[in-house]
């Protein structure tokens, strides 16, 4: 199982249609949210990237940002698995050439299916071909579907590549970004990451917290969660890349806690972890944390010192569990 790590191909990410050069325009898009970029995105990638090199032309992949859901429902539990640039650099990964993130606000909210046809695919973007997966909706009141894009797709010259829902081994149950979040919710990265083809992680940078760790022998990297999907609070053991700096591209194991450290106490959930065998300055930078294996829940102790003790456990099974996974896991 592939890592999350840092993209070999360079990431080209636009986000507005004015950003987008010229050379560009007249692609193959693929259009979605994608959030996850799990095995389901990855079939319709794989799917637009065959049908873009038989046209000989670029393949892009177009999404929305913010989600349309959180223009919608802005008070809503957070529940983004991956943000944007991690999204663009995965989909780098498997093949993309660009990613077009366009703005959702009122205007595109209030942008009608055929509009979104015939304006912005048609004539700003005049696109070869347009791959969506089987439940794809878009528009005002999500009009439109695969049916209307074919209807328009001779008028405006671009092929239509539909992918079928891709089940799940032994299954009639379709990859979905919904089943990861409920695994994470439920405290099993593991099958989370069956469902993604790659481990899933928090992306963030790296601030000073209250140094608490260091006292005792267990200094943390201190992220913030933001709008991330929160799973289940408690201790993981988990692998994590440093995304810049002079250590950019390494990886240490380490073991972290997630929550709201009840000993101590934090005015919103945070990411804790204590890389091993690690001592090196990271403040400011960002850390990719990705989490393989759920050791405990959350649990307030007696003092600092039974904390210390629990910590040392905590990190024993850390290194016994991250022992037993693939170094790329």
């Amino acid at each position: 199982m592939a890592m999350n790590q840092l993209s070999a191909k360079p990431i080209s990410l636009f986000r507005s249609l004015d950003d987008l050069p010229q050379n560009l325009r007249g692609s193959l898009l693929a259009i979605g949210n994608f959030d996850g970029v799990h095995l389901g995105h990855q079939a319709v990638i794989a799917a637009a990237r065959q049908k873009a090199d038989a046209l000989g032309c670029p393949l892009g992949v177009m999404l929305f940002d913010p989600h349309p859901r959180s223009f919608f429902a802005p008070d809503a539990d957070s529940f983004r698995l991956t943000r944007l640039a991690t999204r663009a650099r995965l989909m780098a990964d498997i093949g993309v050439d660009f990613t077009l993130a366009l703005p959702f606000n009122a205007d595109m909210a209030a942008c009608s299916a055929e509009d979104f046809i015939e304006m912005i695919l048609g004539d700003n973007l005049n696109v070869r071909g347009v791959a969506i997966g089987h439940d794809f909706r878009f528009g005002k009141d999500r009009r439109g579907d695969v049916e209307m894009l074919r209807a328009h797709s001779q008028t405006h010259g671009f092929e239509v590549v539909m992918t079928e829902a891709v089940m799940q081994p032994n299954s009639v149950t379709p990859y979905s970004s919904s089943a990861i979040r409920a695994a994470l919710r439920d405290g099993d990265p593991e099958t989370a990451a069956q469902l993604l083809g790659h481990s899933w992680a928090i992306e963030g940078e790296v601030t000073q917290g209250d140094q608490r760790g260091r006292t005792i022998g267990f200094a943390t990297a201190n992220m913030a969660l933001g709008d991330y999907l929160l799973p289940k609070f408690g201790v993981y053991a988990v692998r994590a890349s440093v995304q810049d700096g002079a250590l950019m591209g390494q990886a240490f194991d380490g073991v972290a806690n997630l929550g709201m450290r009840p000993t101590v106490g934090t005015d919103a959930p945070r990411l804790e972890t204590h890389l091993f065998d690690f001592d090196a300055d990271i403040y400011g930078c960002s850390l990719s944390v990705a989490l393989l294996g759920f050791i405990r829940p959350e649990q307030k102790f007696d003092g600092l010192d039974a904390l210390k003790q629990q910590i040392a456990k905590d990190s024993t099974q850390a290194r016994e569990m991250l022992a037993a996974m693939p170094a790329d896991c």
